[in-house]
């Protein structure tokens, strides 16, 4: 289920012929799910292109809306400006062997890495998914890495999938959603695409276009109206404490991919992606100091070689004074994309019998 069946569509801007990311031409995403006893975890890849992505290189950017998280190679990123590998989400002891795997994979395309060329640099991106799964088990490995990227296509799933199979988002089930929109310039139409991993907010804290907060503790299919269960006003939440009691802390984390055809520079890109925050902020999300909210963003449309054959290289770049087209769409499609990943993913139970609702049993409509 998509967040537009449950009648959330987000914003004014048209989306994609599918509504995901994969409406940038060329980007493809695949998963790998591991459910196993008290495991629910996976991984989730992002492929720019289907190319060898060490030798030619989309130009990208990264931006930390609040920085409690283990992902690796976003230094090298916003230093050189470009993607060298595909991306990967997973949980939080996942990074490791997810590196590892992307690794392998360019030296096993680029025998020379690491002597007669640079190291390549890979980019994983984690959430930490223990309230469901049982973290400690370092169930994912190099296998579950590689199955995910050769899983890659142009049509995938959302939900509880993937790095989201056991990932909350504000008390209810999150997991992995997609969005896009198309935009008309100079007559041409381009795409912006969002993926997001959703785990983070706290419980009562979400809300819809339409100004509902939804409540997981509520009684089924009592979700709030605007105004209704702030502090001291009744229905209280977990997100909002009885008198008297502390607030629960807003934690987690949130990565959010961008992708789009637009030709961008690395800071136009870093700017772009400064936009998800108000997504995210949208979805009712403050950002809260535990929980670890990062954007990667790459444009298909610039590319680095790893090797030019002249002292310069020819790109296009977007007219600034056209750049709030682009800030519109990453932040109506973040917001969709965060429900997008809500309405995919069924009531859940994991581990010591932990519990989280889906937002479309909520609505009535699981």
């Amino acid at each position: 289920m998509r967040a537009r069946d449950l009648g959330l569509a987000c914003g004014a801007l048209p989306p994609g012929a599918r509504n995901s990311i994969a409406d940038v031409p060329g980007v493809t995403v695949g998963h790998a799910t591991i459910i196993e006893g008290d495991v629910l975890t996976g991984v989730t890849a992002v492929l720019p292109h289907d190319g060898d992505l060490f030798t030619d290189r989309p130009v990208a950017a990264t931006h930390v809306l609040n920085g409690f998280g283990k992902s690796v190679g976003l230094m090298q990123v916003n230093e050189l400006g470009c993607l060298e590998t595909p991306i990967l989400l997973t949980n939080t002891f996942g990074v490791s062997p997810c590196a590892t795997a992307l690794i392998r994979r360019a030296v096993r395309d680029n025998p020379e890495i690491g002597r007669q060329t640079p190291t390549v640099n890979p980019v994983v991106l984690e959430c930490n998914d223990g309230y469901l799964s049982d973290i400690q088990a370092m169930a994912v490995t190099e296998a579950h890495a590689a199955a995910a990227i050769e899983a890659a296509a142009e049509d995938f799933e959302t939900g509880a999938v993937g790095a989201g199979t056991g990932m909350s988002c504000f008390g209810l089930k999150g997991g992995v959603g997609s969005a896009s929109r198309e935009l008309r310039m100079d007559g041409a139409i381009w795409h912006l695409g969002v993926l997001v991993l959703a785990n983070f907010g706290r419980p009562g804290d979400l809300r819809l276009p339409d100004g509902r907060r939804i409540d997981p503790d509520a009684p089924l299919g009592s979700e709030l109206q605007p105004g209704q269960g702030q502090p001291g006003q009744g229905q209280p939440g977990q997100g909002q404490p009885r008198r008297g009691q502390p607030p629960v802390a807003e934690a987690g984390s949130c990565i959010i991919v961008i992708g789009t055809d637009i030709p961008l520079e690395h800071r136009q890109l870093a700017r772009v992606a400064k936009r998800a925050g108000v997504g995210l902020a949208w979805c009712g999300s403050f950002w809260g100091t535990g929980s670890g909210d990062i954007v990667v963003a790459f444009t298909t449309a610039n590319r680095v070689p790893a090797e030019a054959d002249a002292a310069f290289l020819d790109h296009r770049v977007l007219a600034e004074a056209r750049i709030d087209r682009l800030f519109q769409a990453a932040a109506e499609a973040t917001q969709e994309a965060v429900l997008d990943a809500l309405a995919g993913a069924a009531t859940t139970l994991g581990r010591h019998g932990h519990r989280r609702a889906g937002l479309a049993e909520l609505l009535g409509r699981g």
